[in-house]
């Protein structure tokens, strides 16, 4: 049967497990993470818990997360998943971030153009706590209303970038090699050699083709690798220094 690419979105987790997938990709909550959680999906659900559910302590973690880390998300990955949401609220929120993010220009396709229809944070009171203590200064230029104190922003809310690379193996990959879908292929070839060019394709939502170039390379080393593997020292002689070849970033 020919490659058929998946759906940009999954279906949403419960609420005990997207707590997991947000502790997973370091949202700092008391429960035990998801490794490796899958990046943007965990991003566009836990929007929607803010906006749609009025989850304000999610948002507001969110919103740090992405201050923090926003170099490193898979903008082809998010906008795709933005795009096919049917929440009105949770796309003019991912438009609002494009706003504050303007300096990123990956993120301009994510802003809807629609600044005559504004979107209230708040279901009751949003416009006189902006009348009484101003705009979050962050949505001040966007379609999205949010009052100033409404969403808390405490950077150790969430990890740092360093302690996030050492524990997300997905996220150290794009650390590497960009925040493309070859990084994320690597990662999946890394958790599992033994899949498919398809099957991989299918886990990361990218292309057959992608999949396939990062398959070549990542096979190329895995040979490299068993070489040396076998190269054994002269007698006397010491160990050649090895390097971690595996992780190194491919070509391209």
């Amino acid at each position: 049967m020919a490659y058929s690419r998946p759906k940009p979105l999954d279906a949403r987790p419960s609420a005990s497990e997207l707590t997991a997938r947000m502790a997973g990709i370091g949202f700092q909550f008391a429960a035990e993470p998801e490794v490796d959680a899958d990046i943007e999906q965990t991003l566009v659900h836990a929007s929607e818990a803010g906006m749609d559910d009025g989850d304000l302590r999610v948002l507001g973690m969110l919103t740090t997360w992405l201050g923090i880390h926003h170099a490193r998300v898979n903008v082809d990955r998010l906008v795709r998943a933005v795009s096919d949401h049917p929440s009105l609220r949770v796309r003019a929120y991912w438009s609002a971030i494009a706003v504050w993010l303007a300096s990123d220009r990956r993120f301009a396709r994510l802003v809807t153009g629609d600044d005559a229809q504004s979107i209230e944070l708040l279901s009751e009171g949003n416009a006189f706590q902006i009348q009484r203590r101003g705009e979050d200064p962050r949505f001040a230029t966007s379609e999205l209303r949010v009052p100033r104190g409404v969403l808390r922003d405490r950077v150790e809310d969430v990890l740092a970038p360093a302690r996030l690379a050492a524990l997300h193996s997905g996220y150290r990959n794009r650390v590497q090699m960009g925040p493309t879908w070859r990084a994320d292929v690597w990662t999946a070839f890394d958790s599992d050699p033994s899949i498919s060019v398809a099957e991989c394709a299918r886990r990361v939502r990218c292309s057959f083709a992608v999949a396939w170039e990062v398959a070549r390379d990542f096979a190329l080393l895995r040979v490299v690798d068993d070489s040396l593997d076998c190269r054994a020292p002269r007698q006397g002689a010491p160990a050649p220094a090895r390097t971690k070849r595996r992780r190194a970033a491919p070509r391209g």
